[in-house]
């Protein structure tokens, strides 16, 4: 044959930049569910249980203070405001208060593990 052509220049070929393969990799891995995607789920259902775990104990202790600090000081008992006893009227108005910061607290700290766990994922 008469025209001899010079073969293709060698060209370098890459699946992704780093950072774009980690992402692929790592997406691939939790939603394949191997080891490694298994122990990132692990790790945020730990977390979220940890979260949760630990405002239960909070909560549970202010809540069981109350009554244990009657027991302790009975003095308190005797103090009333509006003819309702100092115990009564603080197991009555700051339960709800309470909950409602706790529950506010636990949404807040659970949407930032999640969003964690997302930038984990996605990084």
């Amino acid at each position: 044959m008469s025209g001899h052509t010079d073969p293709p220049a060698r060209q370098r070929v890459v699946l992704a930049q780093r950072h774009g393969a980690r992402i692929v990799r790592t997406r691939v891995e939790v939603q394949e569910q191997t080891e490694v995607g298994d122990a990132m789920i692990r790790g945020l259902v730990r977390a979220q249980l940890g979260l949760a775990i630990r405002l239960a104990v909070v909560v549970a202790g202010s809540l069981c203070a109350i009554p244990l600090s009657t027991m302790l000081f009975p003095a308190l008992s005797d103090y009333s405001v509006w003819g309702i006893r100092l115990p009564w009227l603080v197991m009555g108005g700051a339960v709800l208060p309470l909950l409602l910061i706790t529950g506010w607290v636990f949404v807040r700290r659970a949407e930032r593990n999640e969003q964690d766990f997302t930038n984990l994922v996605d990084d």
